[in-house]
């Protein structure tokens, strides 16, 4: 017989390869087309939520635009005033065109400081409504999620959602910062610039703009390419998010296995692919941008060379081809910004893709039109023959999956234990998290009071449901805050109350701090049964009608499980409590058992008829008390596991 080998991946493992980007338009096929005008129509949407921020912001705009394109009508009238001024030998004329210039100079200063006024008032309302745009739309991020049910939270890395909520939130607000405005801006500068230079002669108008149409194609081709590479970018960005989350959390197996170089190759090989892609996609835009640049100034080469002709020919003045010049020379700065607003929009829309996925998607658990706050009448906990299957994720479509659970009723009413037990996989986690709703079942129906829970409110549910789970979460805050995270206006002694049941205070008391101790990030501070404690003492502050247990004291020693059993039944001689474990010894006293296999219901009663019984039960109490003599005493009946 051969001894089976486990693989593990070496440092030369590949990661996600750089998806190259083509040469060509084939790439069309590969992204949605109307998700750009989508997104981008969608941003400038939240950005009118600030109206008269957004009228003044446009307002500068056109000012500034205005202002811009008086400047080279200014300049060419001063030309023809000094080429007058030089070919007239009257002293009369020359005076009159001396003080001509002399006012010319003078509107040019002003339009100039005018236009850099505006265009300054410009920038500051535009980064003010993209830091405003960027607030709300973080808060409703940040919202989102916690609305979001357990099912979605399988099926994404918290690393994953992390980058949407900051790095892709960022790219949304760029666009909002430096693109919206200037797109603004620059359309204006040439719809005017335009007309104007038609006005002065329709040949040499369109010989000064005979860029455009391959600027608009090259700005075209570049936004698809820089589409698909943000989009590409993005991915990595949030690899490397999930893979430095899951270091930081998992530090001490890094530790102890000692897999600090792989993890660096690893980590080294997706940031080299995200520096390639990102040199990749600087290489596309200066390419483009130096080309753009290339047909502007052979366009301006034309204007002179025929306006020259036409000169020569007497008909055109020198001013007028000075205007054309003097406008062209506006418009190269703002045509080496169209690879800044090309990518600017390409990021916002690969950005506000990913980041308004999460932000549009729609929680499978959320309040039914028309739900009602829990009434509390005594407390009573009914499944009716309930039955569950975890549901599938969007997408992926095949066989259905097998169900968690099958059939699963019972009656616990307040005063009264139900303990749960059963092998791994079996269904009992899941059990408990269907009573506060976190999943919806698929058959049958929980109710609280004869209220179907499915329509209730979610909050007045959860307040009347604490389940402490196996694994606890802490947060980084102080003992007090921890345990009364539930509860936040709980006072000290409603706080010391929960943690003495639990069999903490004693420990707390003689922390540096007391309940102002820090328990570090996830409780690293704190043993895992002390953890588990703390959590226990969470869902007693909360006060909450029905008390599950999820494997709660797991990580507690025996004999301070024992002190535990003892002082909660005194703490929930009023409540519903479920208590799910392994350990037979914290079910014994239970007034009901249940035992699940593969999700039905195999046994169930009393702890001395399951014995009797000589099913599951008396087999795993056999195998969990082997070498005992005797079972350990019985405290007093209805005692809390």
């Amino acid at each position: 017989m051969t001894t089976p080998t486990l693989s593990l991946p070496s440092a030369s493992t590949p990661v996600s390869p750089v998806t190259e980007l083509p040469d060509d338009f084939t790439a069309l096929g590969r992204i949605d087309v109307h998700a750009m005008p989508r997104v981008l129509a969608r941003l400038v949407r939240l950005a009118w939520r600030y109206p008269w921020r957004c009228a003044a912001a446009v307002l500068c705009a056109v000012g500034a635009t205005l202002f811009n394109l008086l400047t080279p009508k200014l300049l060419g009238d001063a030309v023809d005033q000094a080429h007058r001024l030089v070919g007239n030998g009257s002293s009369a004329s020359s005076d009159a065109a001396g003080t001509a210039l002399w006012w010319i100079a003078g509107f040019i200063v002003a339009a100039c400081a005018a236009r850099g006024t505006l265009t300054g008032l410009q920038g500051y309302l535009g980064e003010n409504i993209a830091q405003r745009v960027g607030y709300d739309l973080r808060l409703a991020f940040y919202e989102k999620l916690q609305r979001l049910d357990f099912s979605f939270h399988d099926r994404r890395h918290s690393g994953d959602l992390i980058a949407r909520g900051m790095l892709d939130l960022e790219g949304v607000r760029g666009f909002l910062e430096s693109g919206l405005l200037r797109t603004l801006s620059l359309a204006l500068l040439v719809v005017a610039g335009t007309w104007r230079l038609m006005h002065v002669d329709l040949l040499l108008g369109a010989l000064a703009l005979s860029f455009v149409p391959f600027v608009v194609w090259r700005a075209g081709r570049m936004g698809v390419l820089l589409r698909l590479s943000w989009e590409r970018l993005q991915q990595l960005m949030s690899e490397l998010t999930r893979g430095m989350e899951e270091n930081l959390q998992g530090a001490r197996v890094v530790r102890a296995f000692a897999s600090r170089a792989f993890e660096l190759a690893k980590f080294d090989r997706v940031s080299e692919a995200a520096l390639r892609l990102s040199n990749r996609r600087i290489t596309l835009r200066m390419g483009s941008v130096s080309t753009m640049n290339f047909s502007f100034y052979l366009a301006m080469g034309l204007v002179l060379w025929f306006g020259g002709r036409r000169i020569a020919a007497g008909q055109l003045t020198v001013g007028q081809l000075t205007e054309c010049l003097t406008f062209m020379t506006l418009l190269q700065q703002p045509v080496r910004q169209i690879g800044m607003i090309v990518n600017a929009s390409a990021r916002a829309a690969s950005s506000g893709s990913r980041f308004f996925e999460v932000l549009d998607t729609t929680p499978a658990i959320h309040d039914r039109p028309g739900a009602k706050p829990l009434v509390l009448t005594q407390g009573v906990l009914r499944f009716e023959n309930v039955s569950f299957t975890y549901p599938r994720a969007p997408g992926h479509a095949g066989t259905a999956r097998a169900a968690v659970l099958h059939d699963i009723g019972f009656e616990l009413r307040p005063g009264r234990t139900l303990g749960i037990v059963g092998a791994p996989g079996s269904g009992k986690s899941t059990l408990a998290q269907l009573i506060a709703r976190f999943y919806d079942v698929s058959a049958g129906r929980i109710t609280i009071d004869g209220q179907d829970v499915r329509e209730l409110t979610l909050d007045s549910l959860r307040e009347a449901v604490s389940l402490v789970q196996q694994e606890t979460f802490l947060f980084d805050t102080s003992v007090h805050h921890n345990a009364a995270y539930a509860e936040p206006a709980a006072d000290a002694g409603r706080v010391v109350a929960a943690t003495t049941v639990a069999q903490l205070h004693d420990h707390v008391a003689q922390l540096p701090e007391g309940y102002g101790t820090r328990v570090g990030e996830r409780g690293v501070a704190l043993s895992g049964g002390q953890r588990q404690r703390l959590s226990i003492a969470r869902g007693l502050t909360a006060d909450p009608a029905i008390i599950v247990l999820d494997d709660a004291t797991s990580a507690v020693d025996a004999a301070t499980e024992q002190h535990l059993r003892t002082t909660l039944h005194a703490a929930v001689r009023h409540k519903s409590t479920v208590v799910i474990a392994h350990r037979l010894s914290s079910l014994m006293h239970a007034d009901e058992i249940l035992v699940l296999d593969q999700g039905r219901i195999a046994e169930r009663g009393t702890h001395d008829t399951l014995l009797a019984a000589d099913g599951h039960y008396a087999a795993l109490w056999k195998l969990q008390n082997r070498g005992e003599r005797t079972p350990a005493p019985a405290p007093q009946e209805g005692a809390l596991a």
